[in-house]
């Protein structure tokens, strides 16, 4: 009788966790739908969210951090329109602040997300081959140091990072740092050059952006080196 109780409750759970998977995905679906699409458009059109903004008042700032979650929980919205537009409608300064604030956030819940579902909830966005390349992490030695650095460095996959990170053993309190720290350099970079575009000065906004792009792409080149050196070390 006791085995026959283990079992049902053993099959309960997984029922649970299948039925939260699949509407995980119903609403991730609608959410790129509904609220994805015209997150993008609006990003495209940043004096037309800066009215916006003026026109929520205190809200504004609350709704935009929403979109932040938003993003981060959707992993397949790009970021960089949101944190160029939170430069133009807020400023260099507050835009970074809601944008730290929203991203803290949104990786918050992922962090969460996949720790109550594991790779289950990565699959919902990305093919799990992804994480071969950062099986390295799943090693605790360094683990800290490894996720701070791959966050801190620009260009770097952060919404895949954000995912995998949730199945590692790093700490919660550990995480919350690292979220809230790490990120500073490459949206402040993207803040400012919004903020710049909102000023009329497009000859410094085009140099922010321009040393932006060349500073990403010697991060993307540095963070496939890492990979491949780390994954060859682990075998």
């Amino acid at each position: 009788m006791r085995e026959q109780h283990r079992s049902l409750t053993l099959r309960q759970k997984r029922w649970i966790v299948g039925t939260g998977i699949v509407l995980f995905l119903v609403l991730s679906v609608l959410a790129c739908w509904f609220a994805g699409r015209p997150l993008i458009q609006f990003a495209q059109e940043p004096e037309r969210f800066r009215s916006w903004v003026d026109q929520q008042g205190l809200w504004g700032p609350l709704l935009f951090m929403g979109m932040i979650v938003l993003q981060i929980v959707v992993a397949i919205i790009p970021g960089e329109p949101l944190e160029i537009v939170a430069g133009y409608a807020f400023g260099a300064l507050e835009g970074t602040l809601w944008c730290l604030l929203g991203a803290f956030a949104g990786r918050l819940a992922v962090f969460l997300l996949v720790r109550r579902f594991g790779t289950r909830a990565i699959e919902v966005f990305f093919p799990l081959d992804k994480l071969q390349s950062l099986r390295f992490l799943q090693n605790e030695r360094r683990l800290t140091f490894w996720v701070f650095f791959l966050f801190f460095l620009p260009g770097t996959p952060k919404d895949l990072l954000c995912y995998i990170v949730g199945i590692t053993k790093l700490p919660l309190r550990s995480w919350l740092v690292i979220s809230a720290v790490a990120p500073i350099p490459s949206i402040i970079t993207s803040t400012i050059g919004g903020d710049a575009l909102g000023m009329g000065n497009y000859a410094f906004a085009a140099l922010v952006f321009g040393i932006t792009i060349v500073i990403s792409s010697l991060g993307l080149l540095a963070y496939r080196a890492i990979c491949r050196a780390r994954e060859r070390s682990e075998t």
